[in-house]
C-alpha cells in the first residue's frame, strides 16, 4: 500500500478510536488490538504484547504511546506522529468545548444519562481483549501463576507499576536459573525520565502552563487520579487553581472519550484561553512522543535476547493481568443496578456471540441503550 494511504488508514482508525474510546487505558487497549490486530493485522498478537509490555514501563499515557507505536508499525515515523495525534485530537476538541461552556456559564452540561450505558458495554470490550492477549501471554503453568499472582496484588491495591516490574524481575530469573545458561544481555531499556525540577516561571503565563505539565507528562506513572494528584502539588498549591475546579476537570476527564490527559486542556483552558490551552495540551503530550521515538526500535532487540524475551514475556503477563484487576475494579462500580446488568448481559453477549461487532458500535449502543432505560 502507497505510504500516502498507510497514513490516511492510520488516521483514520485512530481518529475513530479517539471519538469512542471511554473507560480509560484497559478500554482503549481493548479497542486498539480489536481494530489493529483482529481486523487489519497490521501486527500480531505476540508483538501487540511486547509493545503493551514495554509501554507500561515508562511514563506518560499508556494507550496513547500505544497508539504511537502501532502507528509507527504501519507507517513508519510519520504514522507514529498521525497515530498519536489523531487519538489525541477529539479527546482535546470535546474538552475544549466543555471548557468552554464551562468558563462562559460556569457550570458542565449535563450528559450523565448518555454516559450511563457505556461504561457496561466497555466492560464486556475488556474482557475479550484480556481473554484473546491473555492466550497469547500465557506460556505456561509458572506464567498463568505469575498472571494470577500479578492479579491478586492488583485487587489488594498495588501499584500497577511495582507489581509489573516485581513481576518482571521475578520471571526473569526464575526462567534464567530455569535454564540455567549464562546470557548477555544484548539490549537494554534506556533510561527515559526527566527530574521533576521546580519551574522558575512566575504567573499564569502559555509558558508556565507549558512547563508545569511537560514536566507531568514526562514523570506520569499510573492512573488518571495519579495525574490529578500531580496537578494538585503543581497547580492548586501553588493557587493557580482551586479545588472546585480541579473536581471539574476530574469529571471532564471521566466522561470525555480518549486519552484522560486530555483533561489538562479543560485546565489550560480556564487558566488561559486559547494559548493556555494549546500550551498545557503540548507539554503534556510531547514526552510521550519522544519516549516512544526512543523505545520504539528497542524492542525487537529485547525480544532477540533471551534475558530480555523472558522479561517481556513477564511483563507482558503482568500487563494483561493487571487489565483483569481493572476490569474486576471496574465492574464492582459499575454494575451495581438492574439497568447496568441488563446492559452488561446484552454486551457481553454480542461480543462473544456476534465475533465480527463492532466496538464503536457496542459503544454507542450502550450510550443509547443507557439513557432509554433511565427514563424507565
Amino acid at each position: 500500500m502507497h505510504e500516502r494511504n498507510r497514513l490516511r488508514e492510520v488516521a483514520l482508525v485512530f481518529l475513530k478510536l479517539g471519538f469512542f474510546s471511554f473507560g480509560g487505558p484497559a478500554a482503549h487497549t481493548a479497542m486498539m488490538e480489536e481494530e489493529v490486530v483482529k481486523r487489519r493485522k497490521w501486527i500480531d498478537r505476540q508483538h501487540f504484547l511486547d509493545l503493551l509490555g514495554a509501554t507500561n514501563l515508562i511514563p506518560g499515557p499508556n494507550s496513547t504511546e500505544m497508539t504511537m507505536h502501532c502507528g509507527h508499525e504501519r507507517a513508519g515515523l510519520a504514522g507514529l506522529i498521525v497515530a498519536g495525534l489523531s487519538f489525541i485530537l477529539p479527546a482535546v476538541l470535546i474538552t475544549s468545548v466543555f471548557a468552554w461552556l464551562y468558563v462562559e456559564y460556569g457550570h458542565l452540561p449535563e450528559i450523565e444519562p448518555y454516559i450511563f450505558g457505556i461504561k457496561p458495554a466497555v466492560l464486556a470490550i475488556i474482557a475479550s481483549a484480556i481473554i484473546s492477549l491473555g492466550k497469547k501471554a500465557v506460556k505456561g503453568l509458572e506464567t498463568a501463576i505469575l498472571g494470577a499472582l500479578v492479579l491478586a496484588a492488583g485487587i489488594a491495591g498495588v501499584n500497577e507499576i511495582t507489581a509489573l516490574l516485581v513481576a518482571g524481575i521475578t520471571g526473569t530469573l526464575y526462567f534464567y536459573l530455569k535454564n540455567n545458561r549464562k546470557e548477555k544481555l544484548s539490549s537494554l531499556i534506556p533510561l527515559m525520565a526527566m527530574p521533576a525540577v521546580s519551574t522558575a516561571v512566575s504567573g499564569i503565563s502559555a509558558l508556565g502552563l507549558f512547563w508545569a505539565f511537560l514536566k507531568i507528562g514526562a514523570v506520569l506513572y499510573g492512573s488518571g487520579y495519579v495525574l490529578f494528584a500531580y496537578i494538585d502539588a503543581e497547580l492548586v498549591t501553588r493557587g493557580w487553581l482551586n479545588h472546585e475546579q480541579l473536581m471539574d476537570a476530574i469529571a471532564v476527564g471521566q466522561f470525555t472519550p480518549g486519552p484522560i490527559l486530555s483533561t489538562v486542556t479543560f485546565i489550560g483552558y480556564i487558566l488561559g484561553g486559547i494559548p493556555g490551552a494549546v500550551a498545557a495540551t503540548a507539554g503534556a503530550f510531547l514526552p510521550s512522543f519522544l519516549f516512544v521515538l526512543i523505545l520504539n526500535p528497542w524492542i525487537p532487540r529485547m525480544r532477540r535476547s533471551k534475558i530480555m524475551g523472558w522479561f517481556l514475556d513477564s511483563v507482558n503477563v503482568a500487563s494483561i493481568a493487571v487489565m483483569a484487576s481493572v476490569l474486576f475494579v471496574m465492574t464492582m462500580s459499575t454494575v451495581t443496578g438492574w439497568r447496568s446488568a441488563l446492559i452488561t448481559g446484552i454486551s457481553l453477549v454480542v461480543t462473544f456471540v456476534f465475533k465480527k461487532s463492532s466496538p464503536v458500535l457496542l459503544v454507542a449502543g450502550g450510550s443509547v441503550a443507557g439513557a432509554l432505560l433511565l427514563l424507565i
